[in-house]
């Protein structure tokens, strides 16, 4: 067939080569379910192998490993209150550090007989969760609790900015009264916007991507044995962000606080 034999040898080497990947592309998957072949790319060229996007891709999905989850959103924003609304600051502001703007949200979580809520706030430089409680009610204390551990964290100067929806938990007396003592600038998105805060969009997609989908959690006592780990140890130190350089929100961190230690 006027073939040459190094042809015939060197696809069933190719074809060696690509159950390799495939093996380490299910291992990243297992690690992270909710990653796609960008993602999953990166992860592989930080493990020093030589490989394109459009290669992942392929094998991604011959090997069905692309994921298509999808669930329903429940409201956790109550906008219809009596307090003061706030102009959004953050439009159009590039953020060049840490400590500049801190986005602050709301997620539930479901469990057997009901839901779990998950208050977060990240720092919006480095997509890094920087404070985080868990209740089972929605009220203000919940919120406070993320706030004042991001604050206990990072211990700030006055300046920043704080962004929130315009849910009542963030708009009460006492909320706003916590972020005047440290000198906050108060921030929120227009009322039913998600794009206005979409970091925070992204994390919470995240989460119920690479965890919350992958468990079937019965009780209060479940979702605090897994959440906390998740951020502490998988999100902030684990997982890629394309934002960042497909670098972990700590990695990203480092040079800054290499930086800050120095001075």
């Amino acid at each position: 067939m006027s073939i040459a034999r190094s042809t015939f040898y060197y696809r069933r080497k190719e074809a060696a080569q690509d159950t390799w990947v495939i093996d380490r592309i299910e291992a990243i998957c297992l690690e992270f379910p909710g990653y796609g072949y960008r993602r999953v790319t990166k992860q592989l060229q930080h493990d020093e192998l030589v490989i394109n996007h459009k290669r992942v891709l392929r094998l991604m999905r011959e090997s069905d490993l692309l994921c298509r989850a999808r669930r329903k959103r429940l409201k956790t924003t109550n906008s219809k209150h009596p307090f003061a609304r706030y102009s959004n600051l953050i439009k159009g502001v590039v953020v060049s550090g840490m400590n500049q703007v801190w986005l602050a949200d709301i997620t539930y979580i479901r469990i057997r007989n009901g839901f779990v809520y998950l208050a977060a706030i990240l720092d919006a430089y480095s997509r890094r969760v920087i404070g985080y409680a868990i209740s089972t009610s929605l009220e203000t204390s919940l919120a406070l609790k993320a706030l004042r551990m991001a604050i206990a964290a990072r211990n700030p100067a006055p300046g920043i900015i704080h962004h929130s929806d315009q849910g009542v938990q963030y708009a009460s007396e006492e909320y706003v009264e916590e972020l005047r003592h440290p000198g906050f600038r108060i921030s929120m998105a227009r009322s039913g916007n998600p794009y206005e805060n979409a970091t925070m969009e992204s994390f919470f997609k995240t989460l119920k991507y690479e965890e919350v989908y992958l468990f079937d959690y019965e009780t209060l006592a479940d979702v605090l044995d897994r959440i906390p780990y998740f951020i502490e140890e998988v999100y902030n130190r684990k997982i890629l962000h394309s934002a960042l350089g497909y670098l972990s929100p700590v990695n990203f961190e480092m040079p800054a606080l290499v930086s800050r230690n120095r001075e």
